[in-house]
């Protein structure tokens, strides 16, 4: 096995739950989102400790990943978020899944497979707010479908919710335009009759921007994992990331001045230089874009990355690090020593968000996941 994993502290996503949890109105359900494997984490093992530390819903992105999470035994309510195909209803059903539903045909789908199979389909409806995205624009619409969906006998119309778009934005005038039009929502299901049980609108932007904002539940995604939506939302709560990317160096050499490094020759050495290589590359989900912009630590220092970043290995410029041996630890995102590979400055130097950063991390790189400092289990493809 290649020198070469990702550990993940589940003790830090404990906390992050748990100091989200300490800020929210009292009654308010908290939603872990698990989508995308977790984030790039692992769905299974965040879900386990986030529902353990608080948490009573889960969200997924699709109707396979809820899947999963069953078939591994986790029994608490999950909501898929994102669009399902209506020949897909039978499986949703048959696995006690809440489906996020914006049309008639999957409305029906469910409830037609439900009936079928002598259940109740729990069903959440999107209403697009502001976002774009899924869901109904016209709220006089929404509240109509609502009330159709409350007749139906094999239905439960669980959940209402919207999006954020830019609560990670201070002071965001769309954003409150957004609350505006769901404020008006609520009404209009309230001047109905309709009481629909979980009511929701904050994302993890959502919950540190606007902390008293309508509803009784809120989706925490990115910020379970450790990090702040943006540099712009209140940092009024300690978050801890649970990720450490981390490999070992394989291959020494000296090299003298002029030496080319990697793919294309791009790089090349302008005095005698220790050249390290690391077994990892873009197909672990180490950017190709951090070609000669990356940085690691090695020994608590930092190292740049040299050259291009290769499908499965890359080369680091090791010179300044006294002592440098083979299989010294390097690490590419997290803690070592007293310095710290942040994932936002890996998302800044290549143009992009910690989200995406951590759903690159590649399948074949092992996740560790770590217990009071210690290995508990291991996850490999």
């Amino acid at each position: 096995m290649r020198p070469t994993w990702a550990e993940i502290d589940l003790d830090s996503i404990a906390h992050n739950v748990r100091e989200v949890s300490s800020i929210l109105p009292p009654g308010t359900g908290l939603m872990a989102v698990v989508k995308a494997n977790g984030y790039g984490h692992g769905a299974l093992q965040v879900a386990e400790t986030a529902l353990q530390n608080g948490a009573s819903f889960l969200g997924v992105a699709a109707a396979d990943e809820g899947i999963e999470l069953r078939e591994a035994g986790i029994t608490a309510p999950i909501l898929i978020l994102g669009y399902t195909p209506t020949d897909c209803a039978d499986l949703v059903v048959s696995h006690g899944l809440a489906q996020t539903v914006y049309s008639p045909e999957l409305l029906h789908a469910l409830h037609d497979a439900a009936m079928r199979q002598n259940r109740t389909a729990a069903i959440h409806i999107k209403v697009d707010t502001g976002m774009g995205r899924l869901g109904f624009i016209d709220i006089d619409e929404a509240v109509e479908f609502a009330k159709e969906a409350s007749t139906l006998p094999a239905l439960h119309v669980e959940g209402i919710y919207t999006h954020f778009a830019t609560s990670d934005e201070l002071h965001s005038p769309y954003a409150e335009e957004q609350m505006r039009r769901w404020g008006a929502l609520r009404e209009r299901l309230q001047n109905a009759g309709l009481k629909i049980p979980y009511q929701h609108i904050s994302n993890s932007a959502g919950i540190l921007q606007y902390t008293g904002c309508p509803g009784n539940m809120v989706r925490l995604g990115i910020s379970m994992y450790g990090y702040y939506p943006s540099d712009e939302v209140p940092q009024d709560i300690e978050l801890r990331p649970a990720l450490r990317f981390v490999s070992h160096i394989v291959h020494l050499k000296s090299v003298p001045a002029g030496t080319k490094i990697s793919y294309g020759a791009t790089y090349e050495t302008t005095a005698p230089a220790m050249i390290a290589t690391i077994p990892v590359g873009y197909a672990d989900g180490y950017s190709r874009l951090l070609s000669s912009k990356g940085e690691a630590l090695v020994r608590g220092v930092r190292v740049p990355v040299i050259g291009r970043v290769c499908m499965d290995q890359l080369m680091l410029d090791v010179t300044a690090v006294p002592g440098v041996a083979n299989g010294d630890e390097v690490v590419l995102y997290g803690q070592q020593g007293a310095d710290r590979i942040a994932l936002e400055e890996v998302a800044e130097k290549i143009g992009t968000i910690t989200y995406e950063v951590c759903c690159m991390l590649g399948r074949r790189v092992p996740r560790k996941y770590q217990h009071l400092g210690k290995t508990i289990q291991i996850q490999t493809m």
